[in-house]
Parts: structure tokens; C-alpha cells; sequence
């Protein structure tokens, strides 16, 4: 189908379907959405190649997931897709596990033009060799951040999340509070430990056990709760960093003999559908997972279309969600 079909399906000119396709210039609202459903109603496939050649643009975007089994990632990732390909733009999705090397060679696309912008998930620790591989191209920074970087980045308050867990926990009149946390090189750990460690410090109480998985598996988030168990004092309440190591804990607090939350109370994080299928069901900090995807997505867009445009440090609302855990 040409693009003139396209125009015609729509009820706009040719040359709105083009800004649409090409990603130039101002459409309206209504206009851009009726393009796109137009072209998705069709199957209709624009020459890439040619594009690309016209207007330097490849309307790619490399995503760069330092977990993708991790679902917290996956979900950020849906929203990247969703909005990317609402502005006329596909994804090149990289596992990159936070790895140098994998990630040098993923961004090889950029210096080859194959793609107009990256989107990343990795450790705060790595920011520092990914901006000397990134250079000036376009990047936002998911979830993890550096204050004094110029990248842009999207993420919640995951001091005042953990704080929020810590308070709850003594509401409830719990007495040996226990964490499991992951890996002290992603920015995220270190601001949930630190806001848990804080609130039990204010209030004068011990601080909490703390157990590091060696990844954030349910397996890694049993071996953990199995082994704050071996403690003395027990622990009667476990903020666990991933709803993933959550349900690990909880899972080893049943082979233990134990009741959750009469014995020992459990709270989760990222909000998950896992949340549902844990027994009890998961009590958790939900996060907007597909929301940071879709702002991400936005902040690299405004970069794209302005190199010079300023960073902007986005943070978005959590919630807690309360079920039996």
C-alpha cells in the first residue's frame, strides 16, 4: 500500500502521513493517531533504507536491559515499546546484563548510525564507561541515575519507598526487621538499604539483618531467607528488594514450618504479577514500570530532535499495595 492509500484511509494529506512516518515536524494529536492506525490497519511497511538515506534517521532505538528475566525490566520494557512505536519507532532490545563488553559491542549500532538512540538499564557503577562509549548521542538512563551526570533519566524515590517499608513494618509492631537485598553496584540497592537502615536508626532500634542474593531469582531469595532464619534473633519481618526474591522468602519460610505474616511478615517490591501467585498473596512497593518505560522513551525523543536540549531528571510516584503477606 503507498502512502497516498494511507492518506486517503486516514482522511489527513500526504504530508501529515509523512511527518508521521518520518517523525518531523508538529501533527496533531488526533491526526497522529489516525496515521497510525491507518498504517497498522494496513501492514503497511515504509522503505526503511530509504528513509534513513532522506533523513538521516534509522527510527530505531536501542534498549539496553540489564536483566530481561528480571520483571520489573520486561514491564519497563512494554512501555518502552508501546510509546516507540506510537511515535514511529521499532527497538533493537540488548541483554546486556550489565556487561561491558556485551554493551560496547551493542553500541557499535550508534557510531554505525543504525540507530538514534539508547536507552539503558545498567548499574550505576557502569555509567561512568558507558558515557565514554556513548559520547554525545542521545541517552536516557532507566531507573538508575548519578546527580552530576548530564544524561537524562526516569526512575522513583526508592529512599523514601524503602523508608515508607521500614515504618509500616514498626506500625505493625514488629520487633527484628531483616532485609535481602541484591547487588551494592546498581544505585537502587544502596538508596533501599540506606532509606531501611536510616528509619530503624531514627527510632533507636537495631539495625536490620541483612542478607545479598546472588542474583534476583526466587531461588537466590530462598537461599537468602534460609539463611537470615539461621540468625538469632529470628527475624519477624523481611523487606525483600524484588517481588522475585520476595516469593523465594516466603517459599522458605513455608519449608521452615512457619506462617506468614503471623511469624514472619513479607514485603515485596516492583509490583509485579507475581505479587498474585505467591501464598499469602505479595504485599509490595508497586512500581510504574511501564510508565518509566513510556517516559524514558519521551526524554530520548526530546533528545533526538534537540541535542542540546537539557537533561531532565524525571521521578515518578510508587504505591504501596497492601495484600496478605
Amino acid at each position: 500500500m503507498s502512502i497516498q492509500k494511507i492518506a486517503r484511509l486516514a482522511g489527513v494529506s500526504v504530508a501529515t502521513v509523512s511527518r508521521v512516518i518520518n517523525n518531523l515536524g508538529s501533527v496533531k494529536p488526533q491526526n497522529r493517531e489516525r496515521v497510525l492506525n491507518a498504517i497498522k490497519e494496513s501492514n503497511y511497511q515504509p522503505n526503511l533504507l530509504a528513509r534513513q538515506l532522506r533523513t538521516a534517521r534509522s527510527n530505531m532505538l536501542l534498549v539496553m536491559v540489564s536483566n530481561i528475566a528480571n520483571p520489573f525490566c520486561a514491564d519497563v520494557v512494554k512501555g518502552i515499546e508501546a510509546e516507540a512505536e506510537r511515535n514511529g519507532y521499532r527497538i533493537l532490545l540488548c541483554n546486556s546484563g550489565s556487561d561491558i563488553a556485551r554493551s560496547q559491542s551493542s553500541l557499535q549500532l550508534l557510531s554505525g548510525k543504525m540507530v538514534d538512540g539508547v536507552i539503558t538499564m545498567d548499574a550505576l557503577s557502569a555509567l561512568p564507561e558507558l558515557t565514554t562509549l556513548i559520547g554525545d548521542s542521545p541517552w536516557v538512563q532507566c531507573a538508575e541515575y548519578d546527580e552530576a551526570s548530564t544524561v537524562s533519566s526516569v526512575g522513583i524515590d526508592d529512599h523514601q519507598a524503602s523508608r515508607f517499608v521500614a515504618g509500616e513494618f514498626i506500625r505493625r509492631e514488629r520487633q527484628h526487621l531483616a532485609m535481602i537485598n541484591h547487588d551494592l553496584t546498581y544505585k537502587y540497592a544502596k538508596q533501599r538499604e540506606q532509606g531501611y537502615r536510616a528509619v530503624l536508626e531514627e527510632q533507636h532500634l537495631a539495625p536490620p539483618a541483612v542478607e545479598y542474593a546472588s542474583e534476583l531469582s526466587y531461588q537466590a531469595g530462598k537461599d537468602a531467607m534460609t539463611r537470615l532464619l539461621q540468625q538469632s534473633p529470628r527475624p519477624d519481618a523481611v523487606f525483600a528488594v524484588s517481588d522475585t526474591l520476595a516469593a523465594g522468602a516466603i517459599r522458605a519460610l513455608d519449608e521452615a514450618g512457619l506462617r506468614v505474616p503471623q511469624d514472619v511478615a513479607v514485603m515485596g517490591f516492583d509490583g509485579t504479577e507475581l505479587g498474585h501467585m505467591t501464598s499469602p498473596p505479595l504485599s509490595t512497593i508497586e512500581l510504574p514500570s511501564q510508565d518509566i518505560g513510556r517516559e524514558a522513551v519521551s526524554l530520548l525523543l526530546k533528545k533526538i530532535n534537540d541535542p542540546l536540549s537539557p537533561a531532565q531528571k524525571t521521578t515518578l510516584q510508587w504505591r504501596y499495595v497492601e495484600r496478605g503477606s
